[in-house]
């Protein structure tokens, strides 16, 4: 054997070390390679509550985001204690905002939309609300009944879609949404969580926003909490696509586009 065929075949054999490697901390979650995928023709946004604190949306526009959605409320009752406040940060500062209720599966759906309603209150010209839909708490051990998700999850957005008149977006994991809400709510336009592999590999082409990265360190806000999530819209759909205007529509699924 020539040493040239010799040092072909080390060097195959590295290379597909390295990409076995590398294909094993992906899986395994102990690499996140979305970033690298991220380019500069992508429409890139983050999404905040309370462990961020005040923000400081003019800074935030300045490292390339170009829309926010920030927690307003939870359950039938909480209120974000910062949503206020960077609610109307974002409104002087112009940069497209929306606002997003993380839903509770021990309170009634109905009760819920009205907490949200009557903390956001109108959202002409905001970006269409967003349900925030994870486990919490013990549920990941003790998930709840599909049955009970799907009524109040139903009641809640019902009651959305009167008062704004669009489809919210739902926010959630691949494992969620095989289990609540794909037989149930395909109809919705997806917001969804993949942070260590492509969209793709949990969604498809069906998603309109892609949370993928929660380990992001922006200058901005002065929280307790460092990281930021970061979030991208589906190519081909804009910001103005997920905006509320009289007489205008938005965007209703990824499929539509």
């Amino acid at each position: 054997m020539s040493k040239r065929i010799i040092k072909a075949a080390v060097v195959l054999g590295a290379a597909a070390g390295l990409l076995a490697l590398l294909f094993f901390a992906v899986k395994t979650k102990r690499l996140q390679v979305n970033r690298w995928i991220i380019s500069d023709k992508d429409v890139v946004g983050v999404d905040i509550s309370e462990y961020q604190a005040d923000v400081d949306m003019e800074r935030l526009q300045e490292q390339g985001v170009e829309f926010i959605y920030m927690k307003a409320t939870e359950g039938s009752g909480h209120v974000d204690g910062c949503f206020a406040q960077n609610w109307e940060n974002a409104r002087e500062c112009g940069i497209p905002a929306g606002a997003y209720h993380l839903f509770s599966f021990d309170s009634p759906g109905e009760q819920q939309a009205e907490n949200y309603i009557n903390t956001v209150g109108s959202l002409d010209g905001k970006m269409i609300p967003a349900i925030d839909v994870e486990y919490y708490a013990d549920k990941k051990e003790n998930p709840p009944e599909k049955d009970d998700v799907v009524r109040e999850l139903r009641a809640f957005i019902a009651v959305l879609e009167k008062e704004y008149g669009v489809k919210p977006l739902i926010y959630c994991s691949g494992e969620i949404y095989d289990k609540y809400l794909a037989k149930n709510f395909g109809e919705y336009p997806r917001w969804v969580r993949s942070i260590y592999y492509p969209v793709t590999f949990e969604a498809g082409s069906d998603w309109v926003v892609w949370q993928y990265c929660d380990t992001a360190e922006l200058e901005g806000y002065n929280g307790g909490e460092r990281c930021i999530d970061l979030n991208v819209l589906k190519r081909g759909i804009g910001t103005e696509d997920l905006m509320i205007r009289s007489g205008q529509e938005t965007v209703e699924k990824a499929s539509d586009m």
